[in-house]
């Protein structure tokens, strides 16, 4: 995925204020984002391999990252931030409401009066589950994908039998996050060209804000 980067950094570029990226793997938006914005992106990701792999990319790149290893459902900042994002359907590795609601939650605490929070997600086809359940694919590595949709699940599963999970929800769950989290949804998007989301739309892409006066 390589639209995503574009919306990132226009979010950013409208941000007076400190810039979170959560589950920042290796940079892959959060460089660009702060090379465009002319300032420090705080990242968080629970993998020190894939901080490590940030950080020497940053440093290719000449800009700077303030990376944390750490769980985004015990998001903390010392100053309230003016966007937290979390791209790359990053949100749909945490498995049940509990999780996702604990991590609004702590994104709504950490966020200043009018700041932004936004995040993409895979909106479930059954069509595609039906025709990706159990097929093998050689790209970008070797796995074989698996829908439990009892669980909402999808396995991506390696030859050596790594497995790497997500879990898809529906727009009334995210919708029903963002109110119980006390955020106020600005957009809701079909994709990262800011186009309306619609009945065939297959990615959520989301713009909620902290309301002023709370």
């Amino acid at each position: 995925m390589a639209a995503d980067i574009t919306f990132y950094v226009g979010l950013a570029r409208e941000a007076d204020g400190p810039l979170v990226e959560l589950a920042i793997g290796n940079g892959r938006v959060a460089i660009p984002v702060a090379r465009v914005a002319g300032r420090r992106v705080i990242g968080l990701d629970l993998s020190p391999a894939m901080l490590e792999r940030a950080r020497t990319l940053a440093a290719q790149e000449q800009v700077e990252l303030d990376l944390r290893e750490g769980d985004m459902r015990e998001l903390t900042l010392e100053e309230p931030a003016a966007l937290i994002y979390c791209p790359f359907r990053s949100l749909q590795h945490l498995p049940t409401w509990a999780d996702r609601r604990r991590t609004f939650e702590r994104v709504a605490a950490s966020l200043r009066p009018g700041g932004r929070f936004a995040w993409n997600a895979l909106a479930f086809d059954h069509h595609i589950a039906a025709r990706l359940d159990g097929a093998y694919e050689r790209e970008p590595v070797p796995h074989t994908t698996r829908f439990a949709v009892g669980d909402n699940r999808i396995d991506i599963v390696l030859d050596d039998g790594a497995t790497s999970s997500f879990w898809w929800a529906t727009k009334n769950e995210w919708l029903g996050l963002i109110d119980v989290a006390g955020l106020e949804l600005e957009e809701l998007y079909g994709g990262f060209a800011r186009e309306p989301f619609t009945e065939d739309s297959r990615e959520y892409v989301f713009v909620a804000r902290r309301p002023l006066g709370s």
